[in-house]
């Protein structure tokens, strides 16, 4: 049995999709552009705004108006960052089986502080979870260890001791360089990663519950 379980946030422990959709299609009509269906925006969800942008407005990090449409952005979706977020499905029994059972845990995103403080807040999560770090936490972000490693730190577990579960092949890497033990949840975004089966994860789940005989 694990010491403590590490979840990623978007797309792992939480649907922020459709708030993430939402902001975007806002965005787009200040443009006067037609709405990207849900459907096509929630792979890129884990590439966080540089996937939105990319489907909404066809934009990559180094075009000269993407700075700006970013923060507007962003600026739209801190507005109302959890109107339609909820957890997966089987999230909130996983996590009352680790509170009842004593195992210690986290959330570890690429999200920035100042959306994942709030929206862990507002799904009433703030005070079970052990640590909330964020994409500017650490020195590095993921795929780096950094944030895994801060939050064992911050939890006062092992690496060796712990588990990290993901949606994205970048979680894998991540965990995998903290030594920790990860699981890939293919119920998530998956965005364009490889194929999850070539993450080379210790498990593979396709629902949150499926981690329960994993522990």
């Amino acid at each position: 049995m694990p010491e403590a379980v590490f979840f990623d946030l978007d797309g792992t422990l939480a649907d922020t999709a459709p708030d993430l959709a939402a902001a975007l299609n806002r965005l787009q009509a200040e443009h006067q552009l037609a709405p990207s269906p849900l459907e096509q925006l929630r792979p890129q969800v884990s590439n966080g705004v540089r996937g939105m942008l990319g489907v909404g407005f066809g934009l990559t990090p180094d075009a000269p108006r993407y700075p700006a449409i970013a923060e507007r952005f962003l600026q739209l979706y801190a507005s109302a960052l959890c109107v339609e977020t909820r957890l997966f499905a089987g999230i909130d029994e996983v996590l009352s089986h680790l509170d009842g059972s004593g195992i210690t845990w986290g959330i570890v995103t690429n999200k920035a502080e100042r959306f994942a403080r709030p929206l862990i807040e507002a799904l009433g999560l703030t005070s079970r979870c052990a640590c909330i770090v964020g994409g500017d936490t650490a020195a590095r972000p993921k795929p780096f260890a950094d944030p895994l490693l801060y939050a064992c730190s911050s939890a006062g577990v092992a690496p060796a001791d712990s588990l990290y579960i993901g949606d994205d092949i970048r979680d894998i890497q991540a965990g995998k360089a903290a030594g920790m033990r990860t699981i890939a949840a293919a119920y998530g975004y998956l965005g364009s990663s490889p194929p999850v089966s070539s993450w080379s994860a210790d498990a593979i789940i396709g629902h949150p519950l499926d981690l329960l005989p994993l522990l």
